[in-house]
């Protein structure tokens, strides 16, 4: 075949140019896909990319909305409030003679549902999870799972999209997420849209931006630590490059490469799985994180603070309510007195009450000795639920789990008081109170 000059010319400005016709293109995060539930009653902040300064059109239902896209084509538009609805809506974006559209939208309650592995755990591992599969199937609950990709960059976007509640998607939802869900929605009646975005042995430092670590001196010392392990690695793996392929080799380049793109690295998770949800208008966050800083809980009294005050400060909502499940018991009986990692990380968890709009659920009674991941998870979400119906719903229903209040001497005794104990307290396996320890000023 010939070409002449021109037509050469011409396939070579048709090639140059298709990247920037793919690049006008309208994109909408995944968190925006078919089935989405939106936030009720508060503005509505939907984004996205198209060619740089652009009119974008946006519908929603019956309200319309216009703006223009930035010099790097982001742009954003801000909802009116919209009350509940079952009834599913449609949102329709023009940009650039482009139009795409987002179906089956219902308006109602979101949650995003965080933490570590007893948050990531699936219904399918829970108490019963086979029951719950099985009656699982509501078109008014929604789930969307973010997966785990750690990044030192922030990242825009995830693979994953909205599912109705029933037998195809449940079983791997998180079992803390979904009965929280579940159980909301049979209480309020209105959609609900649960964001399991959750990695198994995640540490809080992970979900935290770099930045914010090093403005605080009880968190800044993290960083130096941890450029020296990255240094040594990086080094490890130009060294390994340049050897032999072996099984060996395949085996310490992939133990290497779970340290940099761990969930252990600062901000790893901030970047990778936080990000791209970062202002998707919602509720709440319940969390259940806490046991890979087990052993830095002195440290954890500022770290964890700090990751709920850094959310609240980059979602634009206030602040806005954050529950978390206390760690549960766990680790075999001692005879005597000692230091507990886990006690001291159980206190620091609840010296955090001390934000505003906070609240935990104590499950000290749910946990096993042998096993780290207590599988009735239903009575954990239950306890979560307490705190949300109370403060934010308006139900009037005992929402907090006993709390220490003070300890008075009297004569060979030593009388307790506790805050929040309308249920009573009883002891879980032993009819004798034991397991109380006395701890004087030295």
């Amino acid at each position: 075949m010939n070409f002449s000059r021109r037509s050469l010319l011409t396939l070579s400005l048709v090639l140059i140019f298709l990247p920037n016709l793919a690049d006008a293109q309208i994109t909408l995060p995944a968190i925006f896909s078919d089935g989405m539930v939106l936030q009720r009653d508060i503005p509505v902040r939907i984004w996205g990319k198209t060619k740089p300064i652009t009119f974008v059109d946006l519908t929603l239902g019956d309200k319309s909305y216009r703006v223009q896209s930035d010099v790097d084509g982001d742009w954003t538009v801000l909802t009116q409030p919209m009350p509940a609805s079952k009834s599913p809506i449609t949102m329709t974006i023009k940009s650039n003679d482009e139009t795409i559209q987002r179906t089956d939208i219902l308006v109602g309650e979101v949650w995003v549902c965080s933490g570590q592995s007893n948050m990531k755990w699936m219904v399918r591992n829970a108490v019963d999870g086979d029951l719950a599969t099985l009656s699982s199937h509501n078109d008014m609950i929604r789930l969307i799972t973010v997966p785990n990709r750690a990044s030192q960059q922030t990242e825009f976007d995830f693979e994953g999209r909205w599912e109705h509640a029933g037998p195809g998607s449940v079983p791997d939802f998180s079992a803390v997420g979904y009965f929280f869900g579940k159980k909301l929605y049979e209480t309020i009646d209105v959609p609900i849209g649960l964001i399991n975005n959750a990695w198994g042995g995640s540490a809080a430092e992970a979900w935290v931006t770099i930045d914010e670590l090093a403005s605080n001196p009880q968190t800044a010392p993290l960083l130096p630590d941890w450029e020296e392990r990255v240094s040594k690695s990086q080094a490890q793996l130009e060294k390994l490059n340049s050897e032999p392929n072996s099984d060996a080799k395949k085996k310490e380049i992939a133990n290497i490469e779970k340290v940099l793109q761990g969930q252990q690295r600062p901000a790893n998770l901030y970047n990778g799985c936080l990000h791209p949800i970062i202002g998707y208008s919602m509720r709440g966050v319940i969390w259940y994180q806490g046991e890979a800083n087990a052993g830095r809980a002195e440290q954890y009294r500022t770290l964890f603070p700090m990751l709920i005050t850094q959310w609240r400060n980059l979602w634009g909502q206030g602040d806005f309510p954050f529950y978390w499940v206390q760690l549960a018991d766990f680790r075999d009986e001692v005879d005597q007195p000692a230091p507990s990692d886990w006690a001291e990380l159980r206190q620091a968890q609840t010296l955090s009450q001390q934000l505003p709009n906070t609240g935990q659920a104590v499950i000290i009674d749910l946990g096993t000795g042998s096993d780290i991941h207590p599988r009735n998870k239903e009575d954990v979400a239950s306890r979560l639920l307490r705190l949300a119906l109370k403060n934010d719903y308006g139900i009037d229903i005992q929402a907090k789990s006993p709390e220490f209040s003070s300890a008075e001497v009297k004569g060979n005794k030593i009388l307790i008081t506790f805050n929040h104990v309308a249920a009573g307290l009883k002891t879980l396996d032993s009819k004798e109170l034991i397991g109380f320890t006395i701890a004087g000023e030295d």
